[in-house]
């Protein structure tokens, strides 16, 4: 099975739970070589508001471990790390892009002509479209050709 489909499976069996313990799955990444896989999920608060603290991001250990392991993606042993999603956390769902909204991003395209990384401020999401004020002006960018999206921390 391709890491692509996956990383999609465990994604959607995490999404499917995570509101019962009160979490948000950020991102799931399955690396390494296939003889040492790693899978690594990060969670945040499903509600709004402080930073998700190590003591939660351990509670969380437990049940994504059953949820990894109920699915066995991989044929031998694997490492699992679970983690807050960092001050660079992604943003993957419309919704990321709304909640963002007037922060500091950087956004890479997949398939798009001529340039393909843009740094600004997430101004939202438009019609599909995610909304980024650059320095040369506004980009509308198709939500469906991001390759990445993640915030940018301002020191």
């Amino acid at each position: 099975m391709a890491v692509k489909d996956i990383r999609s499976r465990l994604l959607e069996a995490l999404e499917a739970e995570a509101a019962a313990h009160g979490a948000d799955i950020v991102d799931v990444e399955v690396a390494g070589a296939s003889k040492a896989p790693v899978v690594r999920v990060r969670v945040d608060r499903a509600e709004p508001g402080e930073p998700v603290s190590l003591d939660e991001v351990a509670s969380h250990n437990g049940w994504v471990g059953d949820v990894v392991e109920a699915l066995d993606p991989f044929p031998g042993s694997y490492t699992l790390e679970v983690s807050s999603p960092g001050l660079d956390r992604p943003l993957r769902r419309p919704a990321d892009f709304e909640r963002f909204a007037g922060e500091p991003v950087q956004v890479r395209m997949a398939g798009h002509e001529g340039r393909r990384t843009f740094t600004g401020t997430l101004v939202g999401l438009q019609g599909g479209d995610v909304v980024v004020e650059c320095d040369d002006g506004t980009h509308a960018l198709p939500l469906a050709d991001v390759q990445s999206a993640k915030l940018r921390p301002v020191f």
